[in-house]
């Protein structure tokens, strides 16, 4: 029930509904005879009683009864043919128009893949952390905070540890300053 759509008809479609009807009707007309008029006309006479003024007494021919006629069949027209052509017409539309539709839909669902695709691939390389080089000297460092720890009073005994320290840093100012040439 919640499909929904629209048919169009043509003024020519009801032009010809028209025509049709009215063809009917003057094919349903059939032309009295000058005998059955006088025929009809004498019965009425002979089935009519005389009018009292009375009123249990029954009046005229409504009280005999209607006459009992037999049944009056009506052909049923054939649908116009130019009517089942636009509807095959639009029927045939609905059909193609469903056919895109399903495309579209497949169409579409491929799009968002790939845009979906695209753009985490756009997010990784944006918000990727850059590659991260290993601290230089860290274990000497590490050596020289421990010994000022452990020598608080006395820091000229971390002498060796922080030449150790110095001495690495010199190593890796110049292998930066190569790199850079």
């Amino acid at each position: 029930m919640g499909e929904s759509f629209t048919i169009q008809i043509s003024s020519n479609l009801v032009k010809q509904l028209a025509d049709d009807g009215e063809k009917l009707k003057k094919k349903t007309r059939k032309p009295k005879t000058k005998t059955q008029r006088e025929n009809k006309s004498a019965q009425a006479n002979v089935h009519q009683k005389p009018i009292s003024s009375d009123p249990d007494v029954v009046k005229g021919p409504a009280a005999t009864g209607w006459p009992v006629q037999p049944p009056l069949f009506m052909p049923v027209p054939p649908q116009p043919q130019p009517a089942i052509t636009e509807l095959d017409a639009i029927r045939s539309v609905l059909k193609e128009s469903e056919k895109v539709l399903e495309r579209l839909q497949k169409q579409e669902e491929n799009m968002l893949q790939e845009v979906t695709q695209k753009a985490k691939d756009l997010h990784d390389k944006e918000f990727k952390l850059p590659n991260q080089k290993p601290i230089p000297c860290l274990d000497e460092r590490d050596a020289c905070v421990k010994c000022y720890k452990e020598h608080e009073k006395d820091p000229l005994n971390c002498a060796n540890v922080v030449q150790n320290f110095a001495e690495c840093a010199r190593r890796v100012k110049k292998q930066v300053g190569l790199v850079d040439k």
